[in-house]
This record gives structure tokens, C-alpha cells and sequence, in this order.
């Protein structure tokens, strides 16, 4: 008899290892699909462990049969700098991968009959602003504004919303039995993560995670954005806790399937001014990659989330101080002294 499971793709990544660490500790039954083994402090917290590709389907339909799943958090991805590197390979992972996930989160929700809830997290970056005057003007924007992605990664992103928006509420529409839609998709788009535990893997928002461990470790570092340059970031945290937020909402509360999320939205030049304080030996320079820093220009400087916080009580923990000081410095100070 198949066992209740969540299954995690992408879960030894940034948020995957906050997400595995708390669902365990809740007594969760957990299922990882990555493309590389599991860390060896996290292996021990899942019940299977599978290694290869979300573009598998020989593998997806291996789980398929040998587990009954009721939530997927997919959090596996190719990240917005290598995405610009091989588009192709971007959509093959990021869009196929995806569209594969929610088919089998259907077929999963056919077979035990109800639906199954699909956790995906997006990003800032299926944003598209057309000039700094406009960001400027913008403030805080809405989840339906300047929905004009720029990157291959934003692309990928916004269009696997739509996809999750199409499973949940018109997947096949003309068909006798469209009643029996078995996908409850449900999205975040997440701002810059920032995480103590894990070391930045590629996306184009890490300036700011790179400058502190950078300092941490005593290296010198060159910021690749402007000292002006500003969007949303949050505490990984925060992170953690919106996604299982979010999964355990009563499905009558929600009015969208894709929500804003913000916690604080410092310049690049207030982020080094802190790094500073808490190493004042630190070397941190800039030296500007004008083609980074024009997609990083096509952000929102900050977005309205009130959506999430009215609909399922959004409330980071974390503002920009507290980040520093209870989280962020104290956890890399003891990574880096324990190495």
C-alpha cells in the first residue's frame, strides 16, 4: 500500500535545505528528487531519496507508482545567470521539467482522488521594467504589473505561473470531464534569499549574499551592481516559512495563484554599509557589469504584497536589521569559524 508522502524537487539547494529541515522536524514523510545526492546532514531526514532529472519521465512515473504524493514543493531550477548562458537547456529544465511535475501532480491527484497541492516559487524576475525612471515611479507593484520579463529565466518563470494558473482553474477545459482538475497550484514569487546556512549558487540577485560571505571569509569583493541599485530581499527564513504558510492555507481564502512577497529592500550601498560595520576589515568594491546590471535595472525596486499577507497572513519575521543581526551574522560567522 503507497504511502502519504511530500515530495521536494530541487532540495538540496538554498531553500530546499530549510524546507527538509522543517518538514522533518514536523514528522513529515519526505521524498527528494535532485540531480545530485542529497548533503549528508540532510539525507538522513528524508524516507527516499531519488537522484536524477525532473525532465525524467520514466523516473516521474517510477514515483508515480511507488508513492502516494500530496504536496510538491518544486523548487527545482536552472538560475537566472547560467539561464542567460543556455536558454535552451533553461526552458528544457525550468519549463518542460515544470510541465512535467504538474502532469504527474495531476495523475497523482487522479489516482487518490483529491486534489494534490503544488507549491512553486517564482520570482522578481518574471518582472520587466523599461527604465530606471519608470522603476522609480512604480513603488510598489502588483503581481499583474510589468509582467514583461527580459531574461530567459523570467521568461521561464512567468509563463510556468501561467501553466500552474491553466492545471488549477481550465486544464482541459472542453473536455466531459473537466470537473475532476486535481492540481491545486499555488505560487510565490520569491525577492532576492538571503541564507547563512548555504553559499549563493547563481542567480543574478546574489550581490548581496556574495558580499557577506565574501567578508566573512576575509576576501575581497567586487559588487557587479551600482552602490544605487535597489530591490526586495528577504531572510532564507522567511522564505521557509511563506512556502509552508502558503501550503497549509485553506483553499477558499486564496484569490490569486501567484503572490508578491517582500521583507526589506536595501541599496546595494546600505548592504555593504552593513557588512562593513559587522567586518570593518572587509574589502568590497564595485566593478559594474553593465549586462548584469541592466537585467537586475528591470526589477521592481519593492513589491506590493498585500495579498499574501491578507489572504493567508504573510509576515516576514526578518526586516533589514534584525536579518543582520540575529541571523545572517551570527550564522556565517559560526559556518566560517567552524571551517
Amino acid at each position: 500500500m503507497r504511502k502519504p508522502v511530500i515530495l521536494i524537487t530541487g532540495a538540496g539547494g538554498e531553500i530546499g535545505h530549510g524546507l527538509v529541515t522543517r518538514l522533518a522536524a514536523s514528522g513529515a514523510s519526505i521524498i527528494t528528487l535532485d540531480v545530485a545526492p542529497l548533503d549528508a546532514s540532510l539525507a538522513p531526514l528524508v524516507a527516499r531519496e531519488f537522484t536524477g532529472s525532473i525532465t525524467d519521465q520514466s523516473l516521474l512515473e517510477r514515483i508515480l507508482a511507488e508513492f502516494e504524493v500530496d504536496r510538491i514543493f518544486h523548487l527545482a531550477a536552472l538560475l537566472s545567470t547560467r539561464s542567460e548562458f543556455t536558454p535552451v537547456t533553461a526552458h528544457h529544465v525550468n519549463v518542460e521539467g515544470t510541465l512535467n511535475l504538474l502532469e504527474f501532480a495531476q495523475k497523482q491527484g487522479e489516482s487518490h482522488g483529491r486534489s494534490v497541492v503544488f507549491i512553486y516559487p517564482s520570482s522578481i524576475a518574471a518582472y520587466g521594467m523599461p527604465d530606471l525612471k519608470t522603476k522609480a515611479r512604480a513603488g510598489r507593484v502588483r503581481e499583474d504589473d510589468y509582467a514583461h520579463p527580459t531574461t530567459m529565466y523570467g521568461c521561464n518563470k512567468l509563463y510556468c505561473e501561467l501553466l500552474g494558473g491553466y492545471y488549477a482553474r481550465h486544464y482541459k477545459q472542453l473536455s466531459a470531464d473537466a470537473a475532476t482538475r486535481r492540481v491545486d497550484f499555488r505560487c510565490v514569487r520569491f525577492p532576492g534569499l538571503i541564507s547563512a546556512l548555504t553559499l549563493p549558487s547563481g542567480g543574478t540577485s546574489d550581490y548581496a549574499p556574495e558580499m557577506i560571505h565574501a567578508a566573512a571569509k576575509g576576501e575581497p569583493y567586487a559588487c557587479f551592481v551600482r552602490p544605487d541599485t535597489t530591490i526586495p530581499f528577504m531572510a532564507m527564513p522567511d522564505g521557509v516559512d511563506a512556502l509552508l504558510a502558503l501550503a497549509s492555507a485553506p483553499r477558499e481564502r486564496l484569490t490569486r495563484t501567484a503572490y508578491n512577497l517582500g521583507a526589506f529592500n536595501p541599496s546595494a550601498a546600505e548592504i555593504r554599509d552593513m557588512v562593513l560595520k559587522a567586518f570593518p576589515g572587509a574589502t568590497i568594491t564595485y566593478s559594474v557589469d553593465e549586462k548584469r546590471q541592466s537585467i537586475v535595472d528591470s526589477w521592481p525596486a519593492d513589491v506590493d504584497d498585500s495579498a499574501a499577507r491578507a489572504d493567508w497572513g504573510f509576515k516576514p519575521a526578518y526586516d533589514l536589521s534584525r536579518a543582520f543581526e540575529t541571523y545572517l551574522m551570527p550564522g556565517i560567522r559560526q559556518r566560517y569559524l567552524s571551517n
